[in-house]
Parts: structure tokens; sequence; C-alpha cells
């Protein structure tokens, strides 16, 4: 079956894709989606000063505040109605999960099959708009106390009103690309939400290479450097590929079993476990994370609130140790609880042992159970390491030329995947219409005999 498989896939041409209309169905769908959010990047919130405003995120664009506006595409330093982008749907999610693990009720629900998996969802959308309207209530109160160099607000008539319409602008533009994300998942080609994301970070690339390109010809940035980012670049992205396409390959073997005069099975496969299993989730939800200490200073306004959360938020500032060290932390967490969700050992050794198949030299059951843990936990320990390194390493070299986010491991890191999970699902979409027509012609050959 694989080699079939695979010498299906060698056959597969543009031919092939041409005649794939469901596909390419899917892939307009999935580019006017996209179009739409990019469109969207660029409608301003009502009542701000875009002059001010570039000036004040000009002199912040390399703290977190410049990872926030890499992951909305740019939305935040032109304040639009995108400005929060998905990551108030991401930390929804995030809590949901974190309750399912913990609240028996939810678990059982999770168990429910179709119907207990919508009802979380909606419990997810509900926290979306909620946390949406807290950070757009924290960013409206923040722009109102932030100053250009001249002294000039960033808010044009500050008060109870623009409090109001970006409160509603803001969570109105959440709720929307949670909504276009759910429906590229659903009729288009990939993760709607990853999609969002990749998008966002693929459209500031060339403005961020420019930009680069000119901190090389002012002489702000030495030529060597410009050279070690991009071969580092070209590495990190090659170590990024070989490493999503590793994974573990468990024997499988099945006995024979006869019916009527024939005999069946005996066969051997694989049970394929990645050594990232978890993808880009442990990232994207790290980042979330880390950006809520913004969002809780901003009810302050700048130059407000404690002096401690004042000295956490510089802590967390690109670079510094604090904010290393919680997101090498969160990163690993997120890497085994992700893991944990989207791999269940038990259930797998159930499904092997209903269908006859076993593990040499282990029995079925709870020993298949235990052996596919012990796999798993020395995998993701591998894995969570990957991820720490790709995302940390790369910050660490950049943040000391001060260069654009976008050529750092978690930019890199989530475009590579995205991409390769993009093509696959293509890939098995062509791959299922070849079958399709293998089947017809079958049929046809059938009739005629």
């Amino acid at each position: 079956m694989a080699s079939a498989a695979e010498q299906l896939a060698a056959n597969l041409n543009l031919g092939a894709f041409a005649k794939a209309t469901e596909l390419k169905k899917r892939i307009w769908f999935t580019l006017g989606a996209l179009i739409i959010y990019r469109l969207g990047t660029y409608i301003p919130v009502p009542g701000i000063d875009p002059v001010a405003l570039a000036q004040i995120f000009e002199q912040q664009a390399q703290g977190m505040l410049g990872m926030f506006d890499m992951f909305a595409g740019g939305s935040l330093g032109r304040m639009t109605i995108f400005a929060l982008s998905i990551m108030p749907y991401i930390s929804a999610a995030i809590i949901m999960q974190l309750l399912t693990a913990v609240s028996p009720k939810l678990n059982a629900l999770k168990k429910e099959g179709e119907s207990g998996r919508k009802k979380i969802n909606q419990y997810t959308r509900y926290g979306t708009v909620f946390l949406a309207a807290i950070q757009a209530y924290g960013i409206s109160v923040g722009l109102e106390g932030m100053r250009g160099p001249a002294g000039v607000s960033a808010v044009i008539d500050p008060g109870l009103f623009f409090r109001f319409t970006t409160v509603v602008t803001l969570t109105g533009g959440t709720i929307f690309l949670m909504w276009l994300g759910e429906q590229i998942t659903q009729r288009g080609v990939g993760n709607g939400i990853s999609l969002i994301i990749f998008a966002g970070i693929v459209a500031n690339l060339p403005s961020a290479l420019a930009s680069t390109l000119e901190l090389g010809r002012t002489g702000a940035l030495p030529a060597g450097v410009i050279v070690v980012l991009i071969a580092m670049a070209v590495a990190v992205i090659a170590f990024i590929v070989f490493v999503e396409r590793s994974q573990r390959r468990i024997v499988v073997q099945y006995p024979k079993r006869q019916v009527g005069n024939k005999m069946f099975g005996g066969e051997q496969s694989h049970l394929p476990i990645k050594l990232n299993t978890a993808g880009v989730i442990p990232l994207i939800f790290a980042s979330s994370l880390l950006l809520m200490p913004l969002t809780v200073a901003g009810f302050t306004g700048e130059g407000g609130g404690p002096e401690w959360l004042l000295t956490v938020t510089a802590m967390l500032g690109r670079g510094q140790p604090l904010y290393l060290a919680f997101y090498v932390s969160l990163i690993v967490f997120f890497a085994f609880f992700y893991t944990s969700i989207v791999f269940n050992p038990d259930d797998t050794a159930d499904n092997l042992k209903k269908h006859g198949g076993f593990i040499p030299g282990i029995r079925p059951g709870k020993n298949t159970s235990d052996y596919i843990r012990y796999v798993l936990m020395r995998l993701t320990t591998v894995g969570a390491i990957y991820l720490a390194l790709v995302a940390i390493l790369p910050e660490i070299l950049i943040s000391q030329y001060n260069v654009p986010f976008y050529f750092g491991g978690t930019s890199l890191l989530i475009v590579v995947s995205v991409t390769m999970d993009t093509v696959a699902q293509v890939h098995s979409h062509l791959l299922a219409h070849q079958y399709e027509g293998l089947i017809k012609k079958a049929k046809l050959k059938g009739r005629r005999g």
C-alpha cells in the first residue's frame, strides 16, 4: 500500500492538478480569504493620529510590541481593525485546553465526540470575545497615554467614546479573523489560524529584508553581520525541515488469519511518531502568554502603574534574561502539554489491540501503552529542546544588532512548518483525486468486461 502511494505520488503533475477542480476551488478560496485579511490590516481604528503613532511605534518596535506586530502582520503598528490579530483566540484556546485537562466535566464533554467538541469550541469563542474586549480596552487606555517625540498624543480625541469605539472595533476584528480562520480550515486548504499568522509574517518579509539591507548600506550594520544573518536563516530553515520530517517508526506486526480457504494478514507495518508532535503550537502559545504583561501595563497608560509592573514589563523586553527564561520554560511546557492532548498512547494501544496488531516483544494492552508513552516522552524531550534552540539562539544574536524579528527562529519555524503542512494537504487532495480517477476507470473496465 505504501509503495503504491509513493508510486502514485511520483506520477503527480500539473495535468493532475488541472483536473482537480475541488482542490482548485479550495486554493482560490484560501487565497481570497487571505487577501481579505491583508486588506483589513490597512483599515485604521477611528480617532488615531497615524503620524504620532508611527513615531511612537518606531521607538518601541524592537521590544515585545515588535513581536506582537509580527504576528499581527503589521496591524498593530498601523493600529488597524485587526491590531489584536488572532492572539485572543489562541489565548482562549490555551485556557480551554488547560481547563479540559483539569476539569472532569470538560474532560467528559470532550469525550462525547462531535457534539462535545462543538460545545468546547463555543466556550472558546466566548472566551475569545472576553479576552479581546479586555485587551482592546487596555490598548485604548495605553494609546491615550502615549506621546510622540514632539509631545503629540497618538489619540486625536481621548475619552470614553474613543475607548468604546476602540473596544468594539478591535473585538469585532478579532471575531471576524476567528470566523475567517474557521472558514479556511473547512472550505480551503490548511489550518486557517496558522495561515493567517503565516500570511502576516510573509507579507512583511520583503520590507524587513529591505530595512536590513538599508542598515548595511548606511553602515549601521556591518556587511559581515548581514551575511551571517542570511546564512543563519538558511541553516535554520534547513534544520527545521530536517527535524519536522523526522519520525520514529515503531514496528507493528499483524498476525495471519484464515478466512475460508484464503490466508490473510501476517503483514508488518509501522506506527510513525513525529519528533516534534506539537508543531508550531508551543511557540505561538508561549508568545501569546508573554504578551499579556503588555496588556496589563496598557491599563495604566504610559508611565503610570505600579513600579513592579513597569519593571517586569521592561525585563520582558526582547533579548532580556527573564524574557528568554520564560520563553524557554513556556515552550517546553506547551511542547509536552500539547503532545499529551493530540497523541494518546492508551487509545493507540487499544486500536492496535482491536485490529490484532502488536509490537514485537511487547504484550498488547497496558504494556504497549507504556512502551508508546516511553518512546513519546523521549521524542518530545528532544522536540522541546529543538523548539527552544530554534526560538532562542537566533533571537539572542538578532537582539544584539536590532535586526527585524522576521529573521528570528520563531517566525522562520512558523513559516516553514505552515508551508510544509499546507503542501502536505494539497498533496493529499491530489492523491485522493488520482485514486478517484483510478476507481472510476476500474468500474468502467468492469462494466465493459
